[in-house]
């Protein structure tokens, strides 16, 4: 029974990453490649846009209402279908509309986002259930997530169409993505029951009825400062994703490195990766029990440091070394900031409120993060990349590392390692 349920979590984590991990990483090549370079900033920032609210929406609506893994497949289900629908628009068309295709991607996004919580949410309760430690079993679980990711990554990498034209560089990224959503509403169907938590006719609040109680959670100093830290942070987590890809391919338009398997092969390499965060995972439950979650994330901040700095220095020819260890070190810089973040919310928050929380952690780092450090991110690039007579790549990562910096530096005197972490706040 115990093998069954991590089997069945396993598969979930697979399939529920590997529907993003086949376009986040190579939408900027697509999109660049149909007169749309300029606007991949706002492609990317929508996905943190509807994670303001999406996630904590679903977040209430899965603690009052809908199953868990019930609305999961849900979203899964329109998340996917709008996918396969902005592929076969792109299908039938050599220049697609921003406007068209930018509220199909929309729609997906808008549903899938929340899909991140409410799967955390989902195995969380299903290993407690079954007598699992959460902070020691769920990371090699979730680390399958990671594998699906790269799996989807290599195969829109290596997979060309009729035309001989790599999926990473055409829109046939999001038909794997959308066929992947709807194989995962069906699948979430079959996993264990995940009921709601605030059923019943008790006496609630307006704000209780509407999920709002997660919010009291910035009424504790600690939490409070935990979660600001968490959107500055946020702020990095999709630069890399929005502009690696094309930031590596654009090596290949110089004699010097046009021959370099780096340069053909971007999303691959940038699969490196995720490969370094699979062994991130594991060294979660580890770290967290060494370090506290301070150091945790303090670790986590200056690796970004490191990530965007050796972006800035390297490239595919000789400093491909640069571009590798970049992307080893990004398995910490996220890891250790995501998914120990998810597991901290969990342990510090009550069986009730968790699905609001995980929302609201999200809500930071995916939703008000992401937004204003990939319109940052974007307002950055088009300055110094797609709208200079001149592109200077380098210039941007560097800006991006002193970011991190200054956010590391802060949170080492602001936020305060509480005395037992396990203590659950009022």
């Amino acid at each position: 029974m115990n093998k069954s349920i991590r089997l069945r979590l396993i598969v979930m984590n697979f399939v529920q990453w590997a529907v993003w991990g086949a376009y986040l990483t190579s939408m900027g090549q697509y999109l660049g490649s149909v007169g749309l370079g300029s606007r991949i900033s706002i492609f990317y920032a929508m996905q943190g846009i509807v994670s303001m609210f999406m996630p904590a929406l679903m977040g209430i609506v899965a603690d009052k209402w809908i199953p868990a893994q019930k609305l999961l497949g849900y979203c899964h289900g329109i998340a996917g279908a709008a996918m396969t629908g902005a592929a076969a628009y792109c299908m039938n068309t050599a220049a697609p509309e921003f406007g068209i295709l930018f509220s199909l991607y929309s729609v997906s996004v808008a549903f899938y986002m929340p899909t991140i919580a409410l799967s955390n949410s989902v195995a969380f309760k299903i290993l407690a259930d079954n007598g699992y430690d959460t902070v020691k079993d769920f990371p090699p679980i979730r680390v399958f997530g990671t594998v699906g990711f790269i799996a989807s990554m290599w195969f829109v990498n290596f997979m060309v169409n009729g035309d001989g034209v790599s999926f990473q560089k055409t829109y046939d990224q999001f038909y794997v993505s959308g066929i992947l959503g709807l194989i995962m509403l069906i699948y979430c169907f079959t996993l264990p029951n995940c009921p709601c938590k605030q059923g019943g006719g008790e006496q609630q609040t307006l704000a209780q009825r509407f999920g709002l109680d997660a919010f009291k959670l910035f009424r504790n100093r600690n939490m409070a400062t935990f979660f600001i830290f968490s959107m500055l942070l946020g702020m990095a987590l999709q630069i890399t994703n929005s502009y690696a890809t094309p930031f590596i391919e654009h090596f290949a338009n110089t004699a010097e490195f046009a021959d370099t398997w780096g340069a053909k092969n971007p999303v691959a390499l940038y699969s490196i990766s995720q490969i370094a965060e699979t062994l991130g995972i594991l060294l979660i439950p580890f770290a967290m029990r060494m370090f506290g979650i301070k150091k945790v994330m303090l670790i986590a901040m200056f690796a970004w440091v490191l990530r965007f700095g050796l972006f800035g220095a390297g490239n595919t020819g000789s400093g491909l070394w640069m571009l590798i260890l970049s992307m080893i070190v990004y398995g910490v810089a996220f890891d250790f900031f995501n998914i120990s973040g998810a597991l901290y919310t969990n342990m510090r928050t009550s069986e009730k409120i968790q699905n609001s929380a995980q929302g609201l952690f999200m809500l930071m780092t995916n939703g008000i993060g992401a937004t204003v450090g990939t319109l940052a991110a974007g307002a950055v690039m088009n300055h110094f990349v797609y709208n200079a007579a001149t592109p200077d790549w380098s210039t941007p990562w560097y800006i991006f590392a002193g970011y991190a910096l200054v956010v590391a530096v802060l949170f080492i005197f602001m936020f305060k390692q509480p005395a037992d972490p396990n203590e659950k706040v009022a």
